[in-house]
């Protein structure tokens, strides 16, 4: 890669802010802008992205995706084999996708809602089958490590020859202090470094002590997920992959709440009501997952629900609460992080609602015993990572 000391932004936070620009204090930058033109968002969103796939690649040895939407991850993966019905569910059925394009399909597929032109970032060197993939999506950018030429070929195409792609070198080191200027004053730190490992499930503190490989790996997606996650944040995790993600919350068992509705909902979008819906000719695909979240409302306007009916040829009826309920009593064994401690047991019974067995979290709040306990109820498994992940 080729040297690059400065990469001039369309404008900064907002359009009103003129001046922005990326630097890194007279060194060459790991970075460089292989087509389109970047603004100040999409590099906090497409360095913060890549640092996350980096480390779940070297935690997992597994190619991985994120896509990322404001600052926090929307959904993040590893490569896992695709069932049928998630394959429908992702709108992915029948194509040949590689482990890279079915991370990151996995990635997208978690919540599609939020990951509507979204920041992508993956692991490896992109693929023309990734790319494909990537073309017929509404992304604002993509970062990786390279591209093979022919993916360049079709990502050039997208948005009339303005997409935003991004190299990055994935050997860069960081300085281990970083600075960030705060109304005019500049606050230094170590920077977080610390990659989760094997070593954070060392310490089991409930009676169950099984904890599968499977669980593992989805534990550490979940925990490097939310090391780069607005905190307060809780993430879901199941099959190699983020289901659910609460993040930026005032208070934790909103974040829980918050993510264990978006695991819901990405279950419930596995039902085959909602896989064999009749959507009406030429109904694009974000207004077909705007269509199916609706669907999972109890309640809409009389012109919101006129609306929703002309998404299809036939509308689908509704599911009942019992009808969702005994849906959800199939979700099964997920894994759950937290980037600090859980201070009161509401967390763990909100969290049991949504199929939720393994558990890690920092410990060390004053009513441990208590969220123990809970878990016991459970009869979940807690592991105690000692390690607190805030992030802002």
């Amino acid at each position: 890669m080729s040297e690059v000391y400065e990469i001039g932004l369309r404008y900064g936070m907002n359009p009103h802010q003129k001046e922005a620009k990326l630097t890194a204090d007279g060194k060459p930058l790991p970075l460089k802008v292989v087509n389109g033109d970047p603004g100040f968002i999409n590099l906090c969103d497409a360095l913060n992205a890549f640092q996350l796939v980096r480390e779940l690649r070297q935690a997992t040895g597994l190619p991985a995706a994120a896509s990322f939407k404001h600052v926090s991850p929307a959904g993040a993966a590893v490569y896992a084999p695709l069932t049928p019905e998630l394959a429908k569910a992702y709108f992915v059925d029948g194509a040949e996708l590689s482990p890279l394009a079915t991370a990151y399909a996995r990635a997208r597929g978690a919540d599609r809602m939020s990951s509507f032109g979204d920041a992508a970032a993956l692991s490896d060197v992109v693929d023309a089958s990734t790319a494909l993939l990537l073309k017929r999506e509404v992304s604002d950018l993509v970062v990786a490590p390279g591209y093979t030429p022919e993916a360049l070929e079709i990502l050039k195409q997208k948005k009339g020859g303005k997409y935003l792609i991004l190299q990055i070198d994935p050997e860069y080191v960081p300085d281990p202090i970083e600075t960030r200027t705060l109304f005019g004053m500049k606050l230094q730190q170590e920077r977080n470094s610390a990659v989760p490992d094997a070593s954070v499930f060392d310490k089991v503190v409930t009676a169950n002590k099984d904890l599968p490989d499977n669980a593992k790996r989805d534990l550490l997606v979940a925990l490097i997920t939310l090391k780069y996650t607005q905190s307060n944040s809780i993430c879901y995790a199941l099959d190699g992959q983020t289901i659910g993600i609460g993040a930026g919350q005032q208070s934790r068992i909103h974040c829980t709440r918050l993510a264990g509705d978006k695991a819901d909902r990405w279950f419930l979008r596995q039902h085959p009501a909602a896989l064999n819906m009749k959507f009406r000719e030429g109904l694009a695909r974000a207004e077909q997952n705007n269509a199916i979240d609706l669907w999972l409302e109890d309640e809409l306007t009389p012109i919101e629900q006129a609306s929703w009916e002309g998404c299809f040829e036939e509308v689908p009826a509704r599911l009942t609460r019992e009808q969702k309920r005994e849906w959800l009593s199939g979700l099964q064994g997920v894994s759950y992080g937290s980037d600090a401690f859980l201070p009161f047991r509401d967390n763990i019974d909100r969290a049991s609602r949504s199929g939720v067995k393994y558990i890690i979290q920092a410990g060390s709040s004053l009513r441990d015993e208590e969220v123990v306990q809970a878990a016991n109820d459970y009869d979940m498994v807690m592991v105690y990572s000692g390690v607190r992940l805030f992030h802002h």
